[in-house]
């Protein structure tokens, strides 16, 4: 049985190396034009340095190019995979058929990971940018524990999934504070608008608060609950799994070094001695939980319900 990679989402170069002794075995990073919802913004010479420190530990480093992109930024699809080839960059995040074809041109030999974020639903959507030349598939959040076994029975690329942190739940390119809720007939609070820094938006009927993530993709509004499945990665596990994925959007290094410490312990319990993961699986869940902040209960997601759209 094989390890899955643990990836992580660094928020600068210093985060690397902490999280690297603490398990992780590979990281995305970018910048805001050319990556959505990166949880820090790299320049070109940070991205080198991060392929530079992970490459000395042995770990790989990906760059995400997953962004929505207009003709504008099309442009500066050719130069940007052509520096990131040249500084051994491990492989490329994108979702628009146009950074494909750039990459087919000026970096030939990247590797090429496909991300749509809600799309990845089937193993025919996975096989088919597949044989177009990704690599991995990233899945969608939205589907369930037993649909994610069966699509990496059937895909023939690699399969990558969230185990943990928060997801979006709405993005749009319009600055939408103050709009969103309004078909609702509701002007929802928003906490920090002012400072437009830590936005969150207030769902008093539900008692749910969202945090709302601006970059230069627009805006993002993400889930009131993080992800934690780190009581149940057994089946996948066991189904082959190639990398579960830490999203550390809206987190500090601290929190993220102690995540990691602790899915590293599940993921080597469940390869080496199953046992004991059995044993202390409520334990591990139970740790996450007391350094989780106070406004971000975890839950499992959609691993075990359906999504209604």
């Amino acid at each position: 049985m094989k390890k899955p990679e643990i990836l992580l989402t660094p928020t600068n170069v210093e985060d690397i190396l902490p999280l690297i002794e603490a398990g992780a075995d590979a990281f995305i990073v970018g910048e805001q034009k050319f990556g959505l919802r990166l949880a820090g913004e790299f320049n070109r010479e940070e991205v080198k340095k991060a392929v530079d420190v992970a490459h000395s530990k042995g770990k790989k480093v990906y760059v995400a190019m997953n962004a929505i992109f207009h003709n504008d930024r099309v442009q500066l699809l050719n130069d940007y995979l052509a520096f990131l080839q040249e500084i051994n960059v491990d492989a490329v995040v994108f979702g628009d058929p146009a950074v494909l074809m750039a990459a087919k041109e000026s970096a030939p030999n990247m590797k090429l990971h496909w991300n749509t974020e809600t799309t990845a639903t089937n193993w025919y959507h996975c096989n088919y940018w597949g044989r177009k030349g990704a690599s991995r598939a990233i899945l969608a959040r939205e589907i369930s524990m037993e649909e994610i076994i069966e699509m990496k029975e059937n895909a023939e690329v690699e399969i990558e999934v969230q185990v943990h942190g928060m997801t979006c739940m709405f993005q749009s390119k319009r600055s939408l504070l103050g709009n969103y809720f309004l078909y609702q007939g509701k002007a929802m609070e928003i906490e920090n608008r002012k400072q437009q820094k830590n936005m969150i938006l207030h769902d008093k009927e539900r008692n749910n608060k969202y945090p709302i993530f601006e970059d230069e993709n627009g805006t993002h509004i993400m889930s009131p609950n993080d992800i934690c499945i780190i009581d149940e990665l057994q089946e996948m596990i066991e189904a082959g799994v190639d990398s579960f994925k830490i999203d550390g959007i809206l987190k500090d290094r601290d929190y993220l070094v102690s995540v990691t410490k602790l899915y590293r312990e599940a993921i080597d319990l469940v390869v080496e001695n199953l046992d004991e993961y059995e044993d202390v699986k409520d334990d591990l869940l139970s740790k996450v939980e007391q350094i989780q902040p106070p406004n971000r209960p975890i839950d499992t997601g959609f691993f075990f319900k359906e999504t209604v759209y």
